[in-house]
C-alpha cells in the first residue's frame, strides 16, 4: 500500500497561520476543529484549510513542512495565492 503525505495551512480566527503534515486530511481538518488537532489551533481556533500538497515520500514531505514553517507570513501567502510555486 503507498501512503499519500499531505502539507497544508490552515487560517485561524487571529488570521495567523498553522502549517501541518498528515495522511488524512479530512480527519486531520476534524481534529483541529474539535480542539485536539494540535495546541496552536486550539487556542488560535481555524477557520479554514487554504493549502494543500500532496506528497509520496514522508521525508520530503516534513521537508517541506519545516521549509514552509520557517516562511514569514508574506510568503505563505503568496504560495497561497499562487504566485510562488512549490520549490
Amino acid at each position: 500500500m503507498t501512503w499519500k503525505w499531505y502539507v497544508y495551512i490552515v487560517l485561524c480566527k487571529d488570521k495567523s497561520y498553522y502549517t501541518g503534515l498528515t495522511w488524512k486530511p479530512d480527519k486531520r481538518w476534524m481534529e483541529h476543529l474539535s480542539g485536539i488537532g494540535a495546541k496552536y489551533t486550539a487556542k488560535h481556533k481555524p477557520e479554514k484549510l487554504v493549502y494543500l500538497e500532496e506528497y509520496d515520500d514522508l521525508e520530503v514531505a516534513r521537508r517541506r513542512e519545516i521549509q514552509i514553517k520557517g516562511w514569514r507570513r508574506v510568503k505563505k501567502e503568496k504560495l497561497i495565492n499562487g504566485e510562488w510555486t512549490k520549490w
